[in-house]
Order: structure tokens, then sequence, then C-alpha cells
């Protein structure tokens, strides 16, 4: 049944984007009653990437729990949850991306595997703002 739900979510994804966005900025206090900040495709980076400067300046660290996002000022913490098995966990955005049409947020390998989507290469997922730290882009 979970796996018919998370393919049911994900072509209705796909049939929405790139509109699956729904941006309402702001800081979100309590995540499970919040309304989400996007909800789109979510994808994975990791070993070629390894020790490369990521737009924050900082080396990417593969296991870390990272992200990259095309708008999110770097930072902010997000909780990403996975719509097909409910997990989540909380990143920090420190890179810009994905390059990839239709994909909302690039995760590091050690957030992908947490989230139980490493295999698959992306998965549906909900995102949520908890906090804005100022930064220049």
């Amino acid at each position: 049944m979970r796996k018919t739900c998370c393919i049911l979510v994900l072509g209705l994804i796909l049939a929405l984007a790139p509109g699956a966005s729904s941006s309402t900025a702001g800081v979100v206090t309590n995540p499970k009653s919040a309304k989400p900040y996007q909800i789109g495709l979510a994808s994975w980076y990791g070993p070629r990437f390894q020790g490369r400067e990521t737009t924050s300046g900082e080396p990417f660290n593969m296991m870390a729990f990272t992200a990259a996002h095309r708008e999110l000022p770097l930072g902010t913490r997000v909780v990403v949850t996975n719509l097909c098995n409910d997990r989540s966990l909380v990143v920090r955005i420190n890179d810009r991306g994905p390059l990839v049409p239709g994909r909302i947020i690039d995760l590091s390998l050690g957030a992908a595997r947490v989230l139980g989507f490493k295999a698959a290469g992306l998965t549906p997922v909900s995102l949520q703002v908890l906090s804005h730290r100022h930064s220049v882009n």
C-alpha cells in the first residue's frame, strides 16, 4: 500500500511540475500543523562533490545533513519529510541547486540515507522552513 501511495504522490508531483511549489515564505513554528513551504521531488548528491566548495564557502560533506535549494537563504534550516515513508529530517541549506528541472531540493547522501531514498535516487517530499538566517547569496 505504501509503495502504491508513493507512486501516486510521485505521479501527482510530476503532473504539476514545475508549479508544484506552494511558496508561503516565513518562519514555521510548528511544522506538523503548518502548511508546507514546498512539495515536490528531492534528489541527492554525494561522492562526486565530496570536499568541493559549496555556495556557502564550506567544503561539501556528503554525510552531513545539508542541502541545495534554489531560493532559500543559505543557512536556512528546513524539515524535509519523505512523503513515501513519513521519515523527516532537519537539514541546513548550504548550496544552490538542484540543477535538474522538476526537482525542488538536492540533499546530501547522508540525508538521503536517513530519509530512506538513497537507492531510489528520487522521492516526493514536503519542505517546512524552521528558520531563516540572513545571508548574501
